[in-house]
């Protein structure tokens, strides 16, 4: 597969979120109700997205804090980021901000460097436990918005979002590079950005507004790169 349609991707968030029920739902339709804490994992699997199909290396991260600073030392080259909270946790929301810190240092490393900084999306997970809800999805979303992030939510059990998601963060990662392909071709050869999912598909999906424009002359054009 040409290596333009190959994407990589982070499964991050705090133990017992549903990272890698998310990521075994994808990957082998599978759901287990067990918990096995997970320390790495890597998966690969194919999706079609706009009649395009993409190769996706997914990894599956350790939540814990004791193989936290294992983490930051060998995932933060991927495409994309999905952080995963469980909405039936406030702490696991918390819990974001550590691999939010990590994240955003690589940006920053990779704007400084003329490269294409990364897509993130927050997860809700767990939401077809609403009677044990204890974080609203207005909440979650507006964590994300400040963090220029994506969101969804998501049930791994129920098999709600899932595809949904991982066709969100390959649309952005795809825009992301056209619109670098189109910055160093010129303003004049920059592909439209495409349109996000349907909002409709399900009751809880949200998605980001288009993020207006810093004016400011200073702000580089990488700086200026938003994800849905």
């Amino acid at each position: 597969m040409d290596e333009n349609n190959r994407i990589t991707i982070t499964v991050c968030g705090d133990g017992g979120c549903g990272k890698s029920s998310i990521t075994l739902r994808l990957v082998r339709s599978e759901w287990t109700s067990e918990y096995d804490p997970t320390i790495e994992d890597s998966y690969s699997v194919t999706r079609t997205v706009d009649g395009i199909p993409y190769f996706l290396m997914l990894t599956d991260t350790a939540g814990q804090e004791e193989y936290r600073g294992l983490w930051a030392a060998s995932n933060l080259q991927s495409d994309a980021f999905l952080l995963v909270y469980d909405i039936t946790s406030a702490s696991s929301l918390d819990a974001l901000d550590y691999f939010m810190e990590m994240i955003e240092m690589e940006t920053e490393t990779r704007l400084d460097n003329g490269k294409i900084p990364p897509i993130k999306c927050v997860v809700g997970n767990k939401c077809d436990l609403q009677g044990q809800r204890v974080i609203g999805a207005k909440a979650g979303l507006e964590w994300a918005r400040k963090r220029k992030c994506g969101f969804m939510e998501t049930s791994a059990r129920e098999m709600v979002n899932i595809e949904e998601t991982f066709a969100l963060l390959v649309r952005r990662v795809v825009e992301a590079r056209r619109l670098a392909a189109g910055a160093n071709d010129g303003p004049a050869h920059r592909t439209a950005a495409l349109p996000p999912p349907n909002p409709n598909s399900h009751p809880n999906t949200l998605q980001l507004p288009n993020e207006k424009e810093d004016d400011e002359p200073r702000e580089s054009f990488w700086r200026k790169l938003k994800c849905w």
